[in-house]
């Protein structure tokens, strides 16, 4: 059988399942980056990503999510628009109220923020996961159900909790080095469809075996 890569232009790769969506042919905000084949699982509204699970998105801060990512049901990202004053007796956002309180703009404009979110290639959120805004999120992490992402996640890391902290590394710091210096999340689509077998189920040694030029 010819080996044939799949089409990560298609919205719903499982056409019998609109649940699944390909996040890089369903986002169209300027302020979301997604790679290639992540992709989002919702029984209730799939297509409705960029609004009901990126919220308080009003820039400049960017979501930028990398390749293979996958997202179980309610992950959201928290993004910095989110944010409230807190140098004063009041966090009340009083000028977004109308009215003379409008005049009062500057005091809610421009709140500090920590930047852009990102998340790395081949992420895996469990069902129900909040990510705060100016997170980082490494490759190939793993992020439990429930969790409250509040703070930088390394490469290859498994965190879990409220706020979500680290349970343990999947490899070592070694080992981490060797797959990042493979990444097989930017080998081309045909040589990946190749060896998905070893992507998937193979041993570090495996993967820098069959790595292209390796």
């Amino acid at each position: 059988m010819e080996l044939v890569p799949a089409d990560p232009t298609v919205l719903h790769p499982f056409p019998d399942q609109p649940r699944v969506v390909l996040l890089k042919p369903l986002v169209k905000s300027p302020l979301i980056e997604v790679g290639e084949f992540s992709y989002y699982d919702d029984p209730d509204d799939s297509t409705a990503f960029e609004t009901r699970n990126v919220l308080y998105h009003y820039g400049p801060e960017k979501l930028r999510i990398g390749k293979f990512c996958a997202f179980g049901t309610g992950v959201r990202f928290i993004m910095n628009g989110a944010n409230h004053r807190m140098d004063g007796p009041s966090t009340f956002p009083f000028p977004i109220m109308g009215g003379s309180w409008s005049e009062h703009f500057d005091l809610i404009s421009g709140l500090p923020g920590r930047g852009d979110t990102v998340v790395g290639h081949d992420v895996w959120f469990g069902y129900g996961v909040m990510v705060m805004p100016g997170v980082r999120i490494g490759h190939g992490a793993v992020i439990a159900s429930g969790s409250v992402v509040v703070d930088d996640v390394p490469d290859y890391g498994v965190v879990g909790g409220n706020p979500a902290k680290l349970i343990r590394t999947r490899y070592s710091e070694d080992e981490v080095a060797r797959l990042l210096a493979v990444a097989w999340w930017d080998w081309p689509a045909e040589h990946l469809t190749e060896h998905v077998r070893v992507v998937m189920s193979g041993t570090i040694e495996d993967l820098e075996r069959v790595a292209p030029g390796g």
